[in-house]
């Protein structure tokens, strides 16, 4: 419920409603109006480090990651709700305040589509819940598109949580989890810069690389899942609506 107006208080009103410092400056009976505030704000926290630019299909994370955000964008406009956007990597880069209306939306979308990754930037998911507590006071329903490759931000998200009604949708590529078989390749961490090369051809070496994933994804499940928020897991080459409509189904 929110503040609404102060009024004359009429017969049957609730008495403990009347505000008595308007009463004692007008010398009869005034009280508080309050009214459900129906209006929600949705906040985006949209990872832009340089592993966001990875992908071996049609699209990248990126492509993904923007789709959905428009998605979710034009959702909240046809609700008449509140839309903004945290970009991040191992800072926040930049913030667009919430805001109604179809050419706020479409100022979102230009700027997903035209935001460009630093070279090197390494992806700080606890920055950027900090950022969100900081700057919206109000609870809002919050999504953070990343794939989580980051330093342990589990505390980070507890509080968050507690400010917010937070959901995490972790988008990954297929060579994220699956290393192909194409013999000696050499491959450089999008992040740290670092080179080194892999004898894809070798079993073990595949299955390692799988079982990195696995722990990745499991170990990103138990952060989300020990805060009470949601996750949403998503693949580049898979249709994205999918879950996005399981989710909201479940919720």
């Amino acid at each position: 419920m929110s503040f609404s107006e102060v009024r004359e208080y009429q017969y049957g009103a609730d008495i403990r409603s009347i505000d008595w410092n308007v009463t004692a400056r007008f010398s009869n009976a005034h009280i508080k109006i309050f009214e459900e505030e129906r209006e929600l704000t949705l906040m985006l926290l949209v990872d832009v480090s340089a592993s966001s630019l990875f992908g071996t299909t049609e699209q990248n994370k990126r492509d993904l990651i923007t789709d959905i955000c428009a998605t979710l964008a034009f959702s909240a406009l046809s609700n008449n709700d509140k839309v903004g956007v945290i970009f991040f990597s191992d800072k926040v880069d930049f913030f667009i305040p919430p805001k109604k209306g179809k050419g706020h939306v479409l100022y979102i979308i230009r700027e997903l589509l035209t935001v460009e990754a630093k070279k090197g930037a390494q992806t700080n998911v606890e920055e950027a819940f900090r950022y969100l507590n900081n700057v919206i006071k109000k609870r809002s329903i919050s999504f953070m598109l990343s794939d989580f490759i980051a330093p342990d931000f589990k505390q980070a998200l507890q509080i968050a949580k507690k400010r917010h009604d937070v959901t995490g949708i972790q988008v990954y590529d297929k060579a994220d989890s699956e290393l192909p078989d194409v013999g000696l390749i050499k491959v450089q961490d999008s992040e740290t810069g670092q080179d080194a090369w892999l004898d894809t051809s070798n079993k073990k070496t595949r299955m390692r690389y799988g079982q990195r994933f696995e722990k990745h994804s499991a170990v990103t499940k138990e952060i989300f899942k020990k805060s009470g928020a949601g996750l949403i897991e998503i693949r580049t080459d898979e249709d994205y609506v999918k879950p996005l409509k399981g989710f909201f189904k479940s919720r």
